[in-house]
């Protein structure tokens, strides 16, 4: 996603749709960012916030030039009216950046579990089934998919919803070293016996991306901030002690290094 915001030129208009306290920050790209949901949760006078449907957005045909989904299809009552949205509105040439959670996962079941639903309406199981519906209904070309990674990042004591819900403290409390045993333990087992602890979802690209992009996946996610890694990257510091650590290039967090899933 940060690559696609980061070719943008000042021309550009990105749209972040379903994008609760923002999906993404918009220091990152020098286009002019729209944040649109049904439900505003937040007002900030240097960011441009739009209340508005899914089914129903408020922008001329072919008007914007990227459209950032962060998780949100899965909440959307009406998948293929909003879908015919994105087609209504994204340029000709324009890209299009998907994740979802694969409602299969340890992840995807904690997380509604912890929260009652959490306001998934769609479940999605099958990537080549989300990749079908989005290109047929919107025409864009599918590019790429990327499998996701979870630290269950949402579960942190600085990330998780307040109160924090009872069940929480089932699972350490969200506390560092739950998560970053989770981390450790879950792409242990995935790498020696096939398990997928540590996934939980994909990202999709479609339409026109930029030239060289990397669309690999990342399996180390930080714990706190949930950005992800290269491997490659990581292993250039320094890694002590008996499990193979890393700091988090974007907030200095400690955590379990893997390179499962390396291409």
């Amino acid at each position: 996603m940060h690559e696609i915001l980061h070719s943008l030129s000042s021309s550009a208009r990105v749209l972040d749709l379903g994008c609760d306290r923002r999906s993404f920050d918009a220091a990152c790209t020098a286009a002019r960012v729209i944040r649109v949901d049904r439900e505003i949760h937040f007002r900030d006078a240097n960011e441009l916030m739009v209340q508005a449907d899914a089914r129903r957005l408020p922008f001329a045909d072919h008007s914007i030039t990227t459209i950032v989904s962060n998780h949100s299809l899965e909440h959307f009552d009406d998948l293929d009216g909003a879908l015919a949205e994105i087609r209504r509105v994204i340029s000709q040439q324009g890209s299009l950046y998907v994740a979802v959670p694969d409602a299969s996962t340890f992840c995807d079941k904690l997380y509604r579990w912890l929260s009652k639903g959490g306001g998934h309406v769609n479940a999605f199981t099958s990537p080549d089934a989300v990749v079908q519906r989005i290109e047929l209904v919107t025409g864009l070309p599918h590019v790429a998919t990327t499998i996701l990674y979870t630290s269950l990042s949402f579960l942190h004591q600085s990330n998780s919803p307040r109160p924090r819900p009872r069940r929480l403290l089932l699972l350490g409390g969200g506390r560092e070293w739950s998560l970053f045993l989770f981390a450790w333990l879950s792409r242990l087992l995935d790498r020696r016996f096939g398990t997928r602890l540590s996934v939980y979802g994909w990202a999709f690209y479609f339409g026109t991306l930029p030239d060289g992009m990397n669309t690999a996946a990342q399996v180390n996610v930080c714990l706190k901030c949930g950005s992800g890694n290269p491997s490659a990257l990581l292993r250039q510091n320094p890694m002590a002690g008996l499990v193979r650590q890393y700091n988090c290039p974007q907030c200095g967090t400690r955590n379990p290094f893997s390179d499962i899933g390396d291409n």
